[in-house]
C-alpha cells in the first residue's frame, strides 16, 4: 500500500493559504498507474495535481472540497 498526500512543497510561502481538494480525477476503486493524475487541489489561485506514486487500485479517503493541510493523506493505492 502506498499514501497520497498533498506535498509541502506547494505552499511556497510561510504565510498558509488554505489547500482545498478541487476533484477527482480518477473514480474511487479504479485501476491507477505510478505517476499518474489522480486529483486537483487548489491552493491559493494556483491548481495543482496530484500524482499516484504507485501502481494499483485507488481507495479515495477524502471527499471533494475538504481543506487539506501541508503534507496530509488524501487517498491510498493499494497493490
Amino acid at each position: 500500500m502506498a499514501d497520497i498526500h498533498v506535498a509541502e512543497g506547494l505552499w511556497s510561502t510561510g504565510m498558509l493559504p488554505e489547500g482545498v481538494l478541487e476533484r477527482w480525477l480518477v473514480p474511487d476503486g479504479a485501476s491507477v498507474r505510478a505517476g499518474e493524475a489522480v486529483a486537483a487541489v487548489r491552493i491559493g489561485e494556483a491548481l495543482h495535481d496530484i500524482a499516484s506514486p504507485a501502481e494499483g487500485r485507488l481507495m479515495i479517503l477524502a471527499p471533494v472540497n475538504e481543506v487539506v493541510d501541508p503534507g496530509c493523506i488524501i487517498a491510498e493505492v493499494h497493490g
